[in-house]
């Protein structure tokens, strides 16, 4: 996996983020508004599952 490819990830991520904020603002501020509620425990955990999930992800479909 290249640096490039890694940046085109992201900005694909960014992406859709901001697609989602457009389309849903409402629904995007209670999930913010959810996620401020949450002990910092739990963000990390739920933040290092998705990360290492994120990264086998892309590498299978790097090599595929």
């Amino acid at each position: 996996m290249t640096a490039m490819e890694v940046l085109a990830g992201l900005a694909v991520v960014l992406a859709l983020e901001g697609l989602l904020y457009a389309a849903f603002p409402g629904a995007m501020r209670r999930a913010l508004a959810t996620l401020a509620l949450q002990p910092p425990e739990r963000l990390r955990m739920a933040g290092l599952g998705v990360a290492v999930v994120a990264v086998m992800a892309a590498t299978l479909l790097v090599r595929a």
